[in-house]
């Protein structure tokens, strides 16, 4: 896994790419500070690596991967577990971000919709970059049973707040809705390496709450 300091020059490098007019390690270093906030147990710096490296992974399926990678360090960058509007801010806060560094407002434009999609996961037919982000998203999911575990714990701690039944009956619908998503993985790469176990792995967690 990549130190934060190479997630640094990974930043940099990506922002470079995309044109940004400033030095864009100084942000780089504000994104990495909201990712380690005290309140998260899995949306995490361990997270936005994962994430990241399944872009990559899944890069070659991408239209545009780097306004897929500019999403995947977005996309949990406002993260509240007490509040409904996490994607909606962290969509605002990109297009604030990236506009002031000087970026295309047309690659803005498609972050700031990639963030959103976040929302739901379920990208429309031929949205390859959506496709791709959603997929890398929730590769969790398709993790070993192990793996799965660590991270359902993880969840349950961001909503420590929450009393068990509550938190039961809201977990089990997430769990509903992503069973009842068309295909849980829509690249063929992920397809075919996640749905056996992200499928088991939700059952099985559904089963027990």
């Amino acid at each position: 896994m990549p130190t934060e300091d190479e997630l640094l020059t990974a930043w940099t490098a990506l922002l470079h790419r995309c044109g940004a007019a400033d030095d864009p390690e100084p942000y780089g270093r504000e994104l990495l500070r909201r990712w380690s906030e005290p309140q998260r147990r899995y949306h995490t710096v361990e997270h936005l690596r994962a994430v990241l490296r399944h872009v990559d992974d899944l890069a070659g399926h991408a239209a545009d991967p780097d306004a897929v990678r500019l999403a995947a360090w977005f996309h949990d960058a406002v993260y509240r577990p007490d509040r409904t509007e996490n994607e909606e801010r962290s969509a605002a806060l990109a297009v604030r971000a990236l506009t002031a560094a000087g970026l295309p407002a047309e690659r803005v434009a498609e972050v700031e919709r990639l963030v959103l999609l976040t929302v739901t996961h379920d990208p429309a037919p031929g949205d390859l970059d959506g496709e791709v982000l959603c997929d890398a998203d929730l590769a969790v999911l398709g993790g070993t049973p192990e793996a799965y575990a660590a991270y359902a714990a993880a969840v349950r701690e961001e909503y420590a707040f929450v009393p068990e039944p509550d938190f039961r009956a809201g977990r089990a619908t997430v769990l509903r809705q992503l069973l009842a998503l068309p295909a849980l993985y829509r690249t063929p790469a992920a397809h075919e390496r996640f749905t056996a176990a992200a499928r088991t792995n939700l059952a099985a967690e559904l089963e027990n709450l």
